[in-house]
């Protein structure tokens, strides 16, 4: 898992509510590998039926989505957040998410951004004004700044971030490394419980 930096790009509104992980990444292409990578199966079905904003030139290298609420509801799959990343995205704000596809985010390096539902509605709005401005998000300072490069108003937000999961993607370190990372400590202490419980 590579560190989180700060992230300077454009941003896309998405001005969709609900958006669950079927949509997300459809069921039918979860057999794929992880090596053979998900990006290019982003919003599949919403794209076939054309004129998506993803696929404006003026949205181009995108990496910030600024969508509606309830994002990535629906099913458990991991998935969603392999295509999202896959893409070349790297932070998606909404004023609410699917509880699992939040958890899941962090865990692939993902950042998920919760802003109040107002000020996710004025900066989709900002975006829509300004087709390929960029928005900064630096996640050291916990910031959301945008769209730059505008005279638009919309000004910078502040947002909320559990403390270890800012530490493990500001150092790129992902769940399963951080606990091997540990093996002093988890061996001294199965050391101290055994000595403790011995009749176990």
């Amino acid at each position: 898992m590579n560190k989180f930096e700060t992230v300077e790009a454009v941003a896309v509104p998405l001005e969709m509510p609900n958006i669950d992980t079927d949509q997300i990444i459809p069921a039918r292409f979860l057999w794929r590998a992880r090596s053979e990578g998900y990006g290019q199966l982003l919003f599949n079905d919403v794209r076939e039926a054309g004129g998506f904003i993803l696929d404006r030139p003026e949205y181009k290298g995108a990496e910030v989505i600024v969508a509606d609420k309830n994002f990535g509801c629906g099913s458990s799959r991991e998935h969603a957040v392999w295509a999202l990343s896959d893409a070349g995205l790297k932070v998606v704000i909404a004023p609410s998410f699917g509880d699992i596809f939040f958890n899941n985010s962090f865990k692939n390096g993902f950042l998920p951004i919760v802003l109040p539902e107002q000020r996710c509605n004025e900066l989709r709005a900002a975006l829509a004004r300004n087709p390929g401005a960029k928005v900064v998000v630096d996640l050291e300072n916990q910031t959301v700044t945008g769209p730059i490069g505008v005279n638009d108003g919309y000004g910078q937000d502040s947002f909320d971030i559990d403390p270890f999961r800012k530490e493990l993607l500001l150092q790129g370190v992902d769940d399963i490394t951080f606990t091997l990372s540990q093996g002093e400590a988890i061996t001294a202490f199965e050391s101290r419980y055994l000595a403790e419980t011995p009749w176990i």
